[in-house]
């Protein structure tokens, strides 16, 4: 366990302001500190680590990607229960490692970030917080992930319902669902996991589908004793696995990149669709008329065989209104209602879910107005105007087949290198060229074109407008190799006077 020195004062310069602690802050802060480097602190809204797995315990939550590669390479856990954990075991992982490296000590809990501001005199950001604290550093890492603010749908009549209301996320774990009328709306990743389960508790479910999803099978094998032994004694084993689980997730990306490959795929899965559903009519309601992997694929064994219960009906229609205690669809049918779960979903796009996040860069430069025609990085965590802050799994870095953890080691290590060319540059910052970032998104925009993700469907991966900000339309391993290095004539270096004196004095006469 690492013990950290006291936080420095107010005016002092930290290193590394780290904002987050899921798994990107975490992964962050342990490479700092086996670099040697113990002047950071990590800010967390929450009040404890893990973001995602700590705020997601609804029923049947678990992890689409498998448990063994869902998880940090450095810190490989031999005794994962089956091949995709539950998000408790995720979680239960998650504080281990904290605990483990000490991280509790460098992290300043219950505390939000409201803003960021960059001085280009000292080179320093001052990043504001909720309690009124500012904290200042020299390097910014934005490790809060694309999926921690709920999206909450405006339905009419909402506010009269005198029943239960909760997202997903913030599932209400005192409320007894037995016997009760749910009404879940939504049917993308939460959706599909909470439904089946809560299915045989519910008087009756009305699972509100707007655009059905594609769901395949999920192998929910378990890990016998002796493959947890084996893997315990023989951690060669354990990689070795954890490599086949890549390369195997790897090839699912390669009928992305031809959509008449994935058609082909999509009418296997038609068939999957209509053995598990007994009503053929109700089939082909839950069959997608989008091409295969233009939305997130999803899997799971459970939620094609739900409809086939008695008490599980699938509404097709829109809503129209939620009364006190019914909700009506458009074709004018009453339902009645004791309550409703919100299964729908994040707000992903950074310009919606940071707009009351003030942040400014360079003379001339505040992010939502650089971003009001859509997030732009360079590689996900640079941009350009913003010496000095770098994003986890920023604009087109995210995945839809394979693990985020080796996008985040990926990311983590290039941030790293970034730091280490300054010090060994004696710059205080740097800043990506325009001109390459510019060069970096034309070419991610151009491969995305003749995908899967642009064969016309609406997904969480667009903008309004269409332009998919979120998915990287390469395979990973082309990713970790072009961040293995920094591309030194991508970026301009500068070296402020005096910065940290500059930064502590500004500090005292403001204060």
């Amino acid at each position: 366990m690492t013990s950290r020195p006291p936080i420095p004062a107010q005016t002092a310069v930290l290193d590394v302001a780290i904002v987050g602690a899921g798994f990107g802050g975490m992964c962050m802060a342990i490479k700092l500190l086996e670099a040697g480097n113990r002047n950071f602190l990590i800010v967390e809204k929450g009040s404890e680590v893990g973001g995602t797995w700590r705020d997601n315990s609804y029923p049947g939550a678990a992890c689409d990607v498998q448990s063994h590669l869902y998880s940090f390479s450095f810190e490989g856990k031999a005794d994962w229960s089956k091949r995709y954990a539950p998000w408790y075991e995720i979680q239960d992982y998650i504080l281990k490692t904290k605990e483990k490296y000490g991280l509790a000590a460098f992290t300043k809990f219950d505390t939000e970030v409201t803003g960021a501001h960059f001085d280009h005199e000292t080179g320093i950001w001052t990043v504001n917080t909720n309690t009124g604290a500012t904290v200042q550093a020299r390097h910014v890492v934005l490790a809060s992930g694309p999926l921690h603010v709920p999206q909450v749908p405006k339905i009419k009549g909402m506010e009269k319902f005198k029943g239960k209301v909760f997202h997903s996320a913030q599932w209400d774990h005192s409320y007894d669902l037995t016997g009760k009328n749910v009404v879940s709306i939504g049917t993308g990743g939460s959706a599909i996991q909470y439904c089946p389960e809560i299915a045989p508790q519910v008087k009756q479910l009305y699972v509100f589908q707007r655009t059905p999803a594609w769901v395949i099978p999920r192998d929910e094998r378990t890990y016998f004793g002796i493959e947890k032994a084996l893997f315990e004694k023989f951690p060669i084993i354990r990689k070795l696995h954890r490599a086949r689980l890549y390369w195997s997730n790897e090839s699912r990306v390669w009928p992305a990149f031809r959509p008449q490959n994935a058609r082909a795929v999509s009418q296997l899965v038609k068939l999957f669709i209509r053995f598990q559903v007994k009503d053929k009519a109700l089939a082909e309601k839950l069959t997608p008329d989008y091409t295969f992997g233009c939305k997130r694929v999803l899997i799971s064994n459970k939620y094609y065989p739900m409809f086939n219960r008695k008490n599980v009906e699938l509404v097709t229609d829109g809503i129209q209104e939620v009364r006190e205690n019914s909700i009506v669809t458009r074709d004018g049918i009453e339902r009645p209602c004791d309550c409703i779960i919100l299964g729908t979903g994040f707000i992903v796009d950074p310009r919606i879910y940071m707009k009351d996040f003030p942040c400014t860069g360079l003379p001339g430069h505040e992010l939502n107005k650089d971003w009001k025609d859509g997030a732009e990085s360079y590689y996900g965590m640079t941009t350009t105007g913003y010496p000095n802050l770098f994003q986890l799994v920023g604009p087109n870095s995210a995945l839809g087949h394979n693990s985020i953890i080796f996008m985040i080691e990926a990311q983590v290590h290039y941030i790293q290198e970034c730091m280490r060319l300054m010090k060994e540059k004696g710059v205080d910052y740097m800043d990506v060229k325009a001109s390459a970032q510019r060069r970096f998104n034309e070419d991610v925009q151009e491969n995305i074109k003749g995908t899967v993700w642009a064969t016309g469907c609406v997904s969480w991966y667009q903008q309004e407008d269409g332009k998919n900000f979120t998915i990287w339309p390469w395979s990973t391993w082309k990713y970790w190799l072009e961040t293995r290095k920094v591309k030194e004539g991508d970026y301009l270096f500068t070296k402020c006077q005096k910065p940290a004196l500059k930064a502590v004095a500004k500090a005292k006469a403001e204060a």
